[in-house]
């Protein structure tokens, strides 16, 4: 019998995600966001260490290529779903990992995410939650002033493992934002970690400080979006979504 080709399922936007072994909350949200919308999400799982410090997130660079190439061809944006690898490894080291299987495609990764998020919603002190010890930490908060971003509150939860990262729950998360939202001169407030759950609680900690929300997984979800050139208003939380 003879058969018609369409562009695939789902029609629309076609995504690529590099989610992390360990990671139990990306894809969650990323459902939400994309639900019943004209896209397509494709995933593909990295091996890493349930210990998260410098040298375990380096690690991953060399399986980036790998796990790159089992995604499909013809993808609009590919996105690295690790906000603290990314800082580890360098945002251009870890486009160039991907785009040497994926030639052409849009690359992008949660801190290089998140600076374009707050860069479009007009923000330059922060307040930052993380769930990070102090080495990891520390390297993102100066990638972030390199990039004309300053860290006026840090609020870590100290947590090395990200098994235990994925339980974290969302009102320990929230207790942590608004308490660093609170510093004097906030002018937005970023949550990192793409296994820190967070889309429940964006809107009402906006609501209760009057001040953006940006989080990894909405951040990437965001500029995975912009990057495919679709319209994406009202499709996630927070007023980044609004933009």
């Amino acid at each position: 019998m003879d058969f018609t080709l369409n562009e695939g399922a789902g029609g629309g936007a076609r995504l690529g995600l590099i989610v992390l072994q360990t990671d139990e909350t990306l894809e969650y949200e990323a459902r939400q966001v994309l639900a019943g919308r004209d896209s397509q999400l494709l995933h593909a799982r990295i091996p890493n260490q349930h210990e998260v410090t410098p040298e375990t997130l380096a690690e991953m660079e060399l399986t980036l290529p790998a796990t790159a190439r089992l995604l499909p061809a013809g993808l609009e944006a590919i996105g690295y779903g690790c906000t603290s690898a990314a800082t580890v490894i360098g945002e251009e080291a870890v486009a160039c990992a991907v785009q040497a299987v994926q030639p052409g495609v849009p690359v992008t990764n949660p801190i290089s995410a998140v600076k374009a998020a707050l860069a479009a919603l007009g923000a330059r002190r922060i307040a930052m939650v993380t769930p990070y010890l102090p080495s990891v930490t520390g390297p993102m908060i100066a990638l972030l002033a390199r990039g004309g971003v300053e860290v006026l509150r840090e609020i870590s939860f100290g947590e090395g493992d990200d098994r235990q990262v994925a339980r974290i729950a969302p009102a320990s998360t929230r207790a942590a934002m608004l308490e660093a939202g609170r510093a004097e001169g906030v002018e937005a407030v970023f949550a990192s970690c793409t296994n820190l759950q967070s889309f429940a609680i964006i809107d009402e900690v906006e609501t209760v400080l009057d001040l953006p929300v940006v989080t990894s997984n909405q951040a990437l979800l965001w500029h995975m979006l912009r990057l495919a050139g679709a319209d994406a208003r009202g499709w996630g939380p927070g007023r980044l979504f609004q933009l």
